[in-house]
C-alpha cells in the first residue's frame, strides 16, 4: 500500500477534476466538488491549504472512493 502524499490543494482538485469531479462552490477556504455516478451524488469539501495534510488527504480520497495508487497516477 502507497503512503499518501502531502500535497497542495490545487494539484489535488486537478486530479479529482481528471477523474469526473466538478468544483461546486466555495465558500472561505474551503471547495466543494460534486460527482455523478448511476446510482448516486457523491460530494467532496477540500480544504484550500498549502499543503493538506497526509491524513486529511487520506480521509478525501476515501469519501472520493479512490485509491491512493490510482489518485497518484491522475496527478
Amino acid at each position: 500500500m502507497t503512503k499518501t502524499p502531502s500535497l497542495s490543494y490545487e494539484s489535488v482538485i486537478q486530479a479529482l477534476k481528471r477523474d469526473g469531479w466538478v468544483v461546486v462552490r466555495q465558500r472561505g477556504s474551503h471547495i466543494r466538488l460534486q460527482k455523478h455516478t448511476r446510482d448516486e451524488t457523491l460530494k467532496l469539501t477540500v480544504p484550500a491549504h498549502r499543503p493538506i495534510k497526509r491524513s486529511t488527504l487520506a480521509h478525501i480520497l476515501k469519501q472520493a472512493r479512490l485509491a491512493t495508487e490510482t489518485f497518484l497516477e491522475l496527478i
